[in-house]
This record gives structure tokens, sequence and C-alpha cells, in this order.
């Protein structure tokens, strides 16, 4: 199996409009620097302890994204690596990425995590819940930390039809979050959705940032 055929092609399928995360945890090195070598830039991982192992044995213009659920106190050890954090999922954790990305004046893009699925098991806020914080307008005071736009996780199911009507509800949500509180925020534009399984329903549907790893790297080496 050859991972720089396996970019290439899903990159030729993409819209120049999508960003591929190429999603590199659990693979080695030397595979993250084989697909650098063939202009991949965008890379994401969902533990701290390999961002950190990885960080230094490859190319500092390389753009790490955490795709994992991310605990507060784990923040401050991340900042210095990451320019996206995909997982937003309380006002307690958007504050800490600011305060954290405020102490060395680095801006974090955050994507705030939206619960679409039907599965219980996956983490993000509800449409009410996001709605109620952004209402309460505390955001608008982040010095570092910017919203960047949403993310969410589709049910892991066979059914197509449920994968793109989860999917769509979240771009709808996007839109209405973007006309409601974002209208004179440019950098509120970002959906990210869609992984190996079904980033192609996902970009049907609107995403603007797809996560893919074992259609590109072949199956998780643990």
């Amino acid at each position: 199996m050859n991972i720089s055929d396996n970019l290439h092609k899903i990159k030729e399928a993409l819209p120049e409009t999508v960003k591929l995360v190429a999603v590199s945890k659990f693979h080695p090195v030397e595979a993250i620097q084989k697909l650098y070598d063939t202009g991949q830039r965008v890379f994401g991982e969902s533990r701290m302890q390999e961002v950190d192992q990885k960080y230094n044995k490859l190319p500092q213009d390389i753009e790490w994204h955490f795709i994992g659920h991310l605990q507060t106190n784990k923040v401050k050890a991340i900042i210095p690596y990451v320019h996206t954090i995909h997982s937003v999922d309380s006002w307690k954790l958007l504050q800490e990425i600011d305060k954290q990305a405020t102490r060395v004046n680095k801006r974090i893009c955050c994507l705030l995590e939206i619960h679409i699925a039907e599965e219980d098991s996956k983490y993000g806020l509800s449409f009410d819940a996001c709605r109620q914080m952004l209402n309460e307008g505390l955001w608008k005071q982040l010095k570092y930390a910017y919203i960047g736009g949403v993310m969410g996780m589709a049910t892991f199911t066979d059914n197509v039809d449920l994968i793109r009507t989860e999917f769509r509800s979240l771009k709808l949500f996007y839109d209405k979050l973007k006309a409601d509180y974002f209208q004179d925020f440019d950098s509120f534009s970002e959906i990210s959705m869609g992984m190996s399984d079904d980033y192609e329903i996902a970009v049907e549907e609107g995403a603007t940032i797809v996560r893919v790893g074992s259609s590109i790297f072949g199956q998780r080496e643990y």
C-alpha cells in the first residue's frame, strides 16, 4: 500500500475549497514525513504525548490540528504545537485555551464541537447549549482563542441517509450561527465534518475540513 498514492487520490477528488487533515495518530514519524515530502502540510493528532514526540522530529511548518477529546488540564501542554483545536465542547475549555494561548502570544483556531450523532458516547455541545454559551457573549472578550467554526461527527452506521441528515443539520446550524453571532467575523468560516468512511458525503453537505486517517495510512498500528 502506497500512502502517497492514497493521499494523491483523495486530494484529486476533493474540491479546492476543502482542507484535508491527514490524521496521523498512531502512525510513525516516517509516514508523516513521506506525506510531507509529497506536499501535505496539515496533520491531525488526538493525544498530547504523541504530538510532543513528533513535533520536534518533523518540519516546523506543519500545521497540527488537535482532533481528540481535550481535557482542560492538558491544554497548556498542547498550545505551543497546535494551529487548530477541533474539539471545544465547553466554555471552561475555551477559556483555558485562551488563557494558555495568551500566555505564549499565539492565536488558536477553536472549533465548537456539536453533538449531531445518535450515539451518546460522542462528545459535543447540543445546539441549545451552544447557543446559550454564545448568548452569554463572554466569547467576544477572548484574546487569542477565536471561534473559527464548528465540528461534528456523524453516527457510526451504514445508513447513508442518517449520516447525510446529521451532516446537513450541522451545516444548517453553522449557517444560523454565522447569521446570528458571527456575521462580522470572517474568521468564523469552517465546518469540520467527515472522516475516512463518510468524508465524501460530508463534502457534498458543505464540509470545509475533512479528517482522513485510515484511507490514507491504512489501519492504525496501536
